[in-house]
């Protein structure tokens, strides 16, 4: 198989990468961050457990270890579950063997079904026994999810658990900052600052938010400034 994402025509997001994701020195985000970048080198590793509110940058990093995986040649699949719940799981799950790494983003969403149970469940011993990777990632810890399959809510503890924190406001300050900067856009500290009090603080909303003042910038030749900012966005 190609080492590209062909499955279903899902498709990755360009700016969904390690170098664009935001985490503090030294913090418990570095650390999963620093945790998927060795999950290819670590041969006794196969699965992992990710876990994270709305916002938090789950779905980034999911998507960032799928471009790892191309970039280092190896057959992946990124799978939103919350888009796929009317799939059949079994068709689904057998189409997946033999991929050097699977994520599953959402998981939440098919827990309590118990064809999805049972197809995870089998996925999940194929992938150990071949060796291969599986990254599993919902919003909850495993053991809070309402899984009917007990062998399966065992399963998902048995690997590595990383729990992604959601960022605080003058981490979000960063972050947009050095967003803005990979766009080639000024982003001081005042306007930085007035985005994330006058917006919502979900970071994913955030984002969409520059990416709208990236391209008015562009359009009509203008500095970010709260004034533009007012403009573009609608803000009183």
């Amino acid at each position: 198989m190609k080492p590209e994402q062909l499955f279903l025509g899902l498709s990755l997001s360009d700016e969904a990468t390690f170098d664009n994701f935001f985490a503090s020195a030294q913090s418990e985000n570095a650390l999963v961050v620093s945790s998927l970048l060795n999950f290819f080198d670590d041969p006794q590793e196969n699965f992992i457990y990710l876990w994270g509110g709305s916002g938090s940058g789950v779905t980034h990093l999911l998507q960032a270890i799928c471009h790892h995986a191309q970039e280092k040649k190896l057959s992946f699949q990124y799978l939103p579950l919350r888009e796929l719940v009317g799939f059949s799981p079994e068709e689904l799950c057998r189409s997946l063997d033999g991929l050097d790494l699977i994520c599953f983003d959402g998981a939440e969403a098919v827990m309590g079904r118990q064809d999805w149970e049972n197809e995870l469940f089998h996925l999940f011993n194929r992938i150990k026994s071949a060796q291969h990777k599986l990254i599993i990632a919902a919003n909850a810890p495993a053991r809070e999810l309402p899984i009917q399959l007990p062998d399966l809510s065992s399963r998902l503890q048995w690997g590595l658990t990383l729990h992604l924190h959601n960022m605080t406001d003058t981490e979000k300050q960063s972050a947009l900052q050095m967003r803005a900067k990979a766009r080639g856009l000024e982003l001081n500290d005042e306007v930085a600052q007035y985005l994330i009090q006058r917006l919502s603080r979900d970071t994913n909303e955030l984002f969409w938010q520059l990416q709208r003042l990236d391209n008015a910038s562009l359009q009509e030749q203008r500095k970010l400034t709260i004034p533009f900012v007012k403009k573009v966005l609608g803000l009183a």
